[in-house]
């Protein structure tokens, strides 16, 4: 079986996914051939797993400032060059398109007939999901931006619906964890707005990760600014004691997984990650806060508690899945792979250290 892999690639986390799930379609002896949009080419990195990838312009969110710019956004979004892409896409050699929320490979598929599946945090929003009332027209978006004929969403909870658990990488946290070591990455708030909210906080250690690190400056001892890269961020995150970062889902999947305590902060007027915080909250995952605000990072650095889900290895069950010719039933997988899940008694931010196999969806 021949696969053309779709990534969007506003931000890091389907990339990280797509890594993932490499190693597993790898495994599994199917050939994919990979296409990344919505970067711009110089902004991607540690990329050689994905062999000669291809790349398309697409579209993506303005984010500036921790907030979306709809007109930026909109001005994004050129049509003709859109269908030029599509158009232009060929799939005669695929048998299977799966598409990470990409738009031109799912559009393509979707024009042309071909099978397509859908995979991604994105589709999990198809269900009752937590979500904020309103953003009609960012619902839309996510219903239309990547359309699948099959669509696995991913979340942290079932919420009683065929859902699968995120993609986050199986292992342990590291046994020299550092509780005084904070991992940031708010790759869309500017570096002075992270470094005045930190400043105060002189007897924890920051590890920003910051596309503008370069030029952010330092002045301060317990900021260290390191562009953003995956072995160095992998390592100090499985032995960090906490995580400040958007409310984006793959980076909060990894801090459940490895038991780090975390505080989100949501791109304001982005309608995914206002819903990822509203569950983070209801699950008791995690801390929020609406604003970059000293006095809920005060709060969370003295009293938050870490909660520890451990997920089992959702990669390896799509690509079997998929190797086994991607029935569009999915409610077996997902209930297989929620009873291998083990959440904590209390999914509050003071659980205990015991677990239990969550129940069948």
């Amino acid at each position: 079986m021949r696969i053309l892999y779709g990534v969007q690639s506003t931000g890091n986390g389907h990339i990280t996914r797509a890594r993932a799930m490499a190693k597993a379609l790898a495994d599994q002896g199917l050939e994919v051939d990979y296409l990344f949009s919505g970067r711009d080419p110089d902004q991607f990195f540690d990329m050689e797993v994905f062999g000669a990838y291809r790349l398309c312009r697409g579209f993506s969110l303005d984010i500036r400032a921790g907030s979306v710019r709809i007109l930026g956004t909109l001005r994004q979004i050129a049509p003709r060059r859109f269908l030029r892409e599509i158009r232009e896409l060929d799939l005669e050699p695929y048998d299977l398109v799966l598409t990470d929320f990409e738009p031109v490979t799912a559009w393509a598929a979707r024009v042309r007939g071909r099978p397509c599946v859908g995979l991604g945090h994105q589709y999990a929003f198809h269900y009752p999901v937590p979500r904020p009332p309103g953003a009609y027209h960012q619902r839309l978006l996510m219903r239309w931006m990547a359309p699948a004929e099959v669509a696995l969403g991913l979340h942290w909870h079932h919420f009683d619906a065929p859902l699968l658990p995120p993609i986050a990488p199986v292992g342990e946290p590291a046994a020299d964890r550092d509780p005084q070591l904070i991992v940031v990455y708010l790759p869309f708030e500017k570096p002075e707005a992270i470094r005045a909210l930190l400043a105060p906080f002189t007897d924890h250690e920051f590890a920003i990760y910051h596309p503008q690190a370069a030029t952010a400056g330092n002045g301060l001892a317990q900021l260290r600014w390191h562009r953003p890269n995956r072995d160095g961020f992998q390592a100090e995150l499985a032995r960090c004691g906490g995580v400040i970062c958007g409310a984006g889902f793959e980076l909060a999947s990894e801090a459940l997984q490895l038991g780090v305590k975390l505080l989100v902060k949501p791109v304001q007027g982005q309608s995914e990650q206002l819903a990822n915080a509203m569950a983070l909250a209801q699950l008791g995952f995690a801390a929020t806060m609406d604003t970059l605000d000293g006095a809920r990072v005060r709060a969370w650095l003295e009293h938050g508690r870490a909660v520890r889900v451990r997920y089992p290895n959702v990669a390896a069950a799509i690509a079997r899945w998929i190797a086994e010719g991607h029935d569009p039933d999915i409610q077996p997988l997902s209930a297989a792979l929620w009873r291998a899940t083990r959440f904590p008694t209390a999914a509050t931010p003071d659980a205990t250290e015991h677990d239990h196999i969550v129940q069948e969806p």
